[in-house]
C-alpha cells in the first residue's frame, strides 16, 4: 500500500480492439447517470433495508469504467461513510490472483497444467483416496492418479475445504487437524494436508477447496520467493494495485470495514445485521500473515480489483497472452461435471476454466444473454465478473460474511446486463 494510489503500466502484451464496441463504451460514457439510477437505487434499498451495511461498485464496458456507485457505512457502530478507498476482505477473489500468478509461470514455462504437483511439492505425492460412503477417516485406497496443476486449478483435485459440509468425515478430520490454521505458513498446511485423505480420484469430480493455498505454495517453490512477494512484483505493481496485500499496515488500518453477518444465517432474505469483529480469525489482516492464503488472505479495494479485472479484459494490454485468457475462460473439467456446493441448487451451466467459473449456459438466476462471463465472488459477499464476448465487466465490493450468494449478487449482475448490453 503505497504513497502513489494511482500509478502502474499494464504489461505490454496487446488485445486488439473493435471499433464499433469503442464507440457504444465512449456513447455510454458520455450518458447521464440517471441511466443507472435503477441500479443505484435497488443497491441503496439493500442497504436501507439492513441486508448490507455498505457496497460500492463499478461497471466495466470497453475496459472502461462507465459507472462507480458507493453508498452506506463501513462501520455503521462508529457512522463511518463508506468510500471507493476502504479496505475490504476480498476472501476467495484472491483465488483470481493466485491462478494468474500460476498462470504466469506456465506462461514463462516454468511449470506445465498438467505436471504433477508433487514434483514440487512432494508432500502431495502417494496420495490416498478416501472410499465411498467411508464412515472411518483411514477407511481409503492408494489414489490411482496424481494430482496434476490444473486439477489444482479447477477444483478437481480431490482436497476439500472442511467448510461447506459439516458432518461427513472429511469436514471433521480437516476441523480436527486444523488445514486452515493461520498460525502455520503454506509449507507447514502442506505437511497437514499430506496426512489426510483425498475426497475422490482427481479429475473425476469438482469440490470447491483448499486447492488455490497448495497454489499459493507451488509459486513460493517455483518462484523462490514468498508468495506475497511474488504478488507485488510480477502483479500489483504492474497494475498499480497499491492497495491489494495480506496485511494492512497500522497506519492504514482506519480504512478496513467492519464485517458483518446476517441475523439469521438460514435466511438471507431477513433483514438486519451483526458485527463479526472475530472473523476469520482476531486480529486478520491487521498483523502479519503467517499463512498468505492464495485461497482467501487479501484485503484490496474497489479501484485495485477493477485494475485486475480490466487486464483481463480483450481491448488492451493484458495481464497474461491472449491464448492464456483464452484457455482461462474455456471450461476445463470432464464431461458431466459442473461447479456444485454441497445442498446448493445444481447448475449443470455453470462450469470451470482456469481458476474461475465459466458460464457455458444461462441458468434460472442468470442474465439470459450471460453466457462466456468468467466470474468468482468471497466469503464476504465481494463479486466479480466479466464477459470477454460482450466486452462488459462488473466488480462488487461489500462486507457480509456468507453474502456470496445473497439475492443482492444476482441482482447487480441482472441490473448490470441491462444497462451495459444494447
Amino acid at each position: 500500500m503505497r504513497p502513489d494510489r494511482h500509478g502502474g503500466l499494464y504489461p505490454v502484451q496487446q488485445v486488439s480492439g473493435n471499433a464499433r464496441m469503442r464507440a457504444i463504451a465512449t456513447n455510454r460514457c458520455a450518458m447521464s447517470s440517471d441511466r443507472y439510477a435503477r441500479l443505484h437505487d435497488a443497491l441503496r434499498s439493500q442497504v436501507d433495508q439492513g441486508f448490507l451495511a455498505g457496497v460500492s461498485t463499478a461497471l466495466i464496458a470497453e475496459r472502461e469504467v462507465v459507472d462507480r456507485f458507493v453508498y452506506g457505512l463501513a462501520d455503521r457502530e462508529a457512522s463511518v461513510p463508506l468510500r471507493a478507498d476502504h479496505l475490504m476482505r476480498v476472501f476467495s477473489n484472491s483465488k483470481l490472483v493466485t491462478s494468474c500468478a500460476v498462470l504466469l509461470l506456465c506462461e514463462a514455462g516454468h511449470i506445465g497444467l498438467d505436471e504433477p504437483i508433487e514434483r514440487y511439492v512432494p508432500e502431495l505425492g502417494q496420495r490416498q483416496v478416501l472410499r465411498p460412503g467411508a464412515q472411518d477417516i483411514r477407511d481409503v485406497v492408494p489414489a490411482r492418479t496424481a494430482i496434476t496443476v490444473r486439477h489444482l486449478m479447477t477444483h478437481t483435485s480431490g482436497l476439500s475445504y472442511g467448510m461447506f459440509d459439516p458432518g461427513t468425515v472429511l469436514f471433521d478430520a480437516y476441523q480436527k487437524a486444523q488445514v486452515m490454521s493461520p498460525h502455520r505458513d503454506l509449507a507447514g498446511m502442506m505437511s497437514v494436508l499430506a496426512t489426510l485423505p483425498l475426497a475422490f480420484e482427481p479429475g473425476t469430480q469438482w469440490e470447491y477447496s483448499v486447492a488455490s493455498d497448495v497454489l499459493g505454495r507451488l509459486v513460493e517453490v517455483v518462484s523462490g520467493e514468498r508468495f506475497s512477494a511474488f504478488l507485488a512484483r510480477r502483479i500489483f505493481e504492474p497494475l498499480g494495485m497499491v492497495d491489494t496485500a495480506f496485511r494492512v499496515p497500522p497506519d492504514q488500518a482506519s480504512r478496513l470495514c467492519a464485517l458483518y453477518g446476517g441475523v439469521d444465517f438460514f435466511d438471507p432474505l431477513k433483514p438486519g445485521l451483526v458485527r463479526l469483529d472475530d472473523k476469520p480469525y482476531p486480529g486478520a489482516y491487521l498483523q502479519a500473515a503467517i499463512r498468505e492464503s492464495g485461497g482467501g488472505g487479501l484485503v484490496s479495494t474497489l479501484e485495485d480489483m477493477v485494475r485486475l479485472v480490466q487486464s483481463l479484459m480483450p481491448g488492451g494490454p493484458t495481464l497474461l497472452r491472449p491464448d492464456t485468457l483464452q484457455q482461462m475462460g474455456t471450461n476445463q473439467l470432464a464431461p458431466g461435471l459442473h461447479v456444485q456446493f454441497p445442498n446448493m441448487p445444481s447448475h449443470p451451466g455453470r462450469v470451470f476454466g482456469l481458476g474461475s467459473s465459466v458460464l457455458e449456459s444461462p441458468g434460472p438466476y442468470d442474465p439470459p444473454n450471460a453466457m462466456g462471463e468468467i466470474s468468482w465472488g468471497g466469503l464476504a459477499g465481494t463479486t466479480w465478473w466479466f464477459n470477454p464476448r460482450l466486452r462488459i465487466g462488473g466488480v462488487l465490493m461489500t462486507q457480509r460474511y456468507y453474502g456470496f450468494g445473497n439475492p443482492y449478487t444476482f441482482l447487480f449482475r441482472k441490473l448490470a446486463y441491462e444497462l451495459l448490453v444494447p
